[in-house]
């Protein structure tokens, strides 16, 4: 039975990948169809001619999340506990909690000039996950065997999805700052938002999830307190959650005491999700410590 819900898990993350390229596809189709070249010759972006192209994309785009969805849930199944056990499983679940946090802002903000990075984004995670990072579904290690897995890793992995987000967002801010800094946005940059509505989204997504963060940090301690008898080790994986931790914190701290906004704050959020990022992918795979359980 286990063996046929990984099975099932398998093919779902399959789907999902081939699914999510699909939509990166019909999204740059939509930005191609989006060009035309008058008379004068001076090309420009006419997007009123392919709103099927963007509903086709964004359907797309949340087909690929339910079977993503469904891929997370019967990996679970089948080694009977939350899959989140090593790098393969974490991946699998961040791009879930990404492209979930991106749509569910999709239903507030026009945000679907994000979807070509979105999608993009997200089918690289896939496919590392699939191609370097997959183990078949086991047991977890004893230590990880603990009700505190689901509190802690979960809230680790929605908060890794959203900043994930918010840096997008700093990153479009930036390379919009830097066009209209040399004059004029170009036609194609004119149909995304100001860079004072790129800033407050962008913000307004770290102050949302930050307090899940920490609490995903103080959760993290009390486990180890439970498995180690030591709330704190500085052990590497704890040291860089906490200068994450940090980092975001003065990232709001900046904005909302010093009233930092614009280039500097991007910056500074960008420089901060850089050191989640670090963890995830460094210290997993390559770090030493208690927390080693990337499962290659």
């Amino acid at each position: 039975m286990s063996r046929s819900w990984a099975v099932i898990s398998n093919y779902s993350i399959y789907s999902a990948t081939a699914v999510f390229a699909l939509s990166f596809i019909v999204h740059a189709i939509e930005t191609a169809w989006a060009v035309k070249v008058p008379a004068a010759g001076k090309s420009s972006l006419d997007y009123t001619r392919n709103g099927r192209a963007a509903r086709i994309a964004t359907a797309l785009m949340i087909l690929g999340f339910l079977l993503l969805l469904v891929g997370v849930v019967a990996r679970g199944i089948s080694a009977s506990r939350a899959p989140w056990g090593n790098m393969y499983e974490f991946s699998i679940t961040g791009a879930l909690a990404f492209s979930g946090a991106y749509l569910a802002a999709l239903r507030k903000y026009d945000l679907r000039w994000l979807g070509l990075l979105v999608s993009v984004s997200v089918l690289l995670t896939l496919g590392t996950a699939i191609t370097v990072l997959y183990v078949p579904s086991a047991p977890l290690v004893p230590a990880l065997k603990s009700e505190w897995l689901i509190i802690h890793v979960s809230t680790a992995i929605i908060s890794g999805g959203v900043f994930l987000l918010s840096n997008v967002i700093a990153t479009a801010y930036l390379v919009l700052d830097r066009i209209e800094s040399k004059g004029e946005r170009n036609e194609w940059a004119k149909r995304l938002p100001s860079l004072e509505v790129l800033d407050q989204l962008s913000y307004r997504l770290v102050a949302f999830v930050f307090p899940l963060w920490t609490f995903s940090v103080v959760s993290g301690a009390i486990w180890a307190e439970s498995a180690w008898g030591r709330y704190w080790g500085w052990d590497p994986k704890e040291t860089w959650a906490f200068i994450t931790w940090v980092a975001y914190a003065a990232y709001l701290h900046a904005r909302v005491t010093i009233g930092w906004r614009g280039r500097r704050a991007a910056w500074l959020c960008l420089f901060a999700g850089s050191t989640f990022l670090f963890n995830y992918v460094y210290i997993n795979i390559w770090g030493t410590g208690k927390h080693t359980y990337s499962g290659l």
